[in-house]
């Protein structure tokens, strides 16, 4: 199965885009890290279309924290996509060991990564089956504006050239999407990326305004990711009403979800 079939399977069975974000502080959480991060995975699985780890947040804490991020893989059912947030970037050899540490030791279904150094970048991971990539195209934070949203000599953006890498590996055995943060979808920048899968944060603590997508007509499977919004929630709401209350949001303003 394609990590696209598996993806818009699960978003059919829940009715939900939402991502989840996995990033655990510990200067935030009361208690274990431990149970806080399975308990966020029992209470919030019913919403979720995917769940997305950041690897640098258990990476911070050493081998505990690698540890860590294995007992939290095994927890999330096979049935829920599990999208790991590396952003990897690097020549071809070395991308080689990170898809095999990624794909092959951890079984994730998809990664985030940074394309930058170019399309042979990205190239180790286009031959790995049923496994999934997000390229960074236009990100989420203000520096998006500083090389992503800049001009080139021919009126293109530059994060046009990631496009265009989006559309080189089509046809290989990984599926390939690309990361838009909620916060630049705008109706000109949407309107100048192919129908690929999405992965799209901003939403909550960032300030997305998900009803940006509202009009966006899309088949490719669309994830919004809510992570400190899920997490870390107003007081007295549970983890698993805000991932319900952001589920609901988002189906709201995607009226043909689940796509």
């Amino acid at each position: 199965m394609r990590y696209t079939e598996k993806l818009a399977r699960r978003i059919a069975q829940t009715g939900s885009n939402l991502c989840i974000g996995l990033d655990p502080r510990p200067d935030l959480i009361a208690g274990e890290v431990r149970e806080f991060l399975l308990r966020v995975v029992e209470e919030t699985a019913p919403y979720a279309a995917c769940f997305k780890p950041n690897i640098a947040y258990f990476e911070a804490a050493g081998s505990a924290g690698i540890a860590l991020f294995e007992e939290i893989r095994a927890a999330i059912p096979q049935e829920i996509p599990l999208l790991l947030d590396a952003k990897r970037s690097d020549i071809g050899e070395t991308q080689r060991y990170y898809a095999k540490a990624f794909f092959e030791t951890w079984d994730v279904d998809a990664v985030t990564l940074n394309p930058f150094l170019g399309f042979d970048s990205i190239e180790p991971f286009l031959d790995w089956e049923g496994r999934g990539l997000y390229l960074l195209a236009v990100t989420s934070n203000p520096g998006a504006a500083d090389i992503e949203m800049q001009r080139l000599a021919d009126g293109r953006q530059v994060f046009e050239l990631v496009v265009d890498m989006a559309r080189r590996a089509a046809g290989r055995a990984a599926d390939v999407g690309l990361v838009l943060g909620l916060t630049n979808a705008a109706a000109e920048v949407l309107s100048k990326i192919d129908d690929v899968p999405l992965l799209i944060p901003g939403l909550g603590a960032q300030g997305g305004d998900v009803a940006a997508l509202a009009a966006s007509e899309r088949r490719a499977p669309l994830l919004i990711n809510v992570s400190r919004g899920i997490l870390f929630p107003p007081a007295g709401q549970s983890h698993a009403a805000a991932a319900a209350a952001y589920a609901q949001q988002i189906r709201e303003n995607l009226p043909r979800a689940p796509r």
